[in-house]
């Protein structure tokens, strides 16, 4: 099946960062989803980095150093170049309390701290890019995290094809969880259906956003903004 790719992904980059709250080498059942999609990106001939945020002295705050705002260190600026270097970019990350993980939601604020950084063509700095995201756990809240994640992805500049999360819960907690003998997880249909789909669609419009040169820079540069250009918005000051 992987001879029939359409098209040519091998110039393409996935960084996909892991929102687990354990810190390695523990077994995170959320790297076991990971793994499923990083190895069809694999498969394709794309370059694949991730990292556990969880393993990082992430400070906490909204600015892209913290060290600058009083933090005596902070791993962000680091991994903001692994961030960059990636056209494709998933985040992915266990239910707590049917909500999002407290390392997703810092890895989500330091995304947000570097959002108002441009590009070249003045456009904000993550436009051109593609996201997703993968949730795994033990109680419900799959498509409310999801629903977070890619909501916060595209209001910072990414693109978000269609079909772009994936995740599995098992029984209603405590129950087993996506790694555990028995669960079914590796073996669910849907989670892997669901799953492979999205790492297809990351894929698919990651090439043709890279084939187009990313998103058009007219009507959404920031720099042009500041400088007085309004793009056909009707602003009476400006006639």
């Amino acid at each position: 099946m992987a001879d029939a790719a359409p098209v040519d992904y091998t110039d393409l980059t996935a960084l996909f960062v892991n929102c687990t709250l354990k810190p390695s080498p523990e077994v995170s059942n959320t790297q076991g989803l990971i793994d499923v999609s990083r190895n069809i990106l694999r498969r394709q001939g794309v370059t694949v980095d991730e990292f556990r945020a969880v393993d990082h002295d992430i400070a906490t705050g909204v600015w892209p150093d913290m060290t600058e705002h009083g933090a005596a260190s902070d791993a962000w600026p680091a991994l903001y170049e692994r961030v960059m270097a990636a056209d494709i970019l998933v985040l992915a990350g266990p239910i707590w309390l049917g909500d999002n993980s407290s390392v997703m939601k810092r890895v989500v604020e330091r995304l947000y701290a570097c959002s108002s950084l441009l590009n070249d063509a003045g456009q904000y700095a993550y436009y051109g890019r593609v996201g997703g995201c993968l949730i795994t756990g033990n109680e419900d809240g799959v498509k409310h995290c999801a629903m977070n994640v890619l909501y916060s992805l595209q209001h910072l500049g990414y693109v978000i094809p269609p079909q772009a999360d994936a995740g599995w819960i098992g029984e209603a907690g405590p129950g087993p969880s996506y790694l555990d003998p028995g669960s079914g997880g590796p073996e669910n249909d849907f989670t892997n259906r669901n799953t492979t789909f999205m790492t297809w669609n990351l894929l698919h419009l990651a090439r043709m956003l890279k084939d187009a040169g990313g998103i058009p820079a007219h009507g959404n540069q920031r720099s042009e903004w500041d400088a007085g250009c309004r793009f056909d918005f009707d602003n009476p000051d400006y006639r």
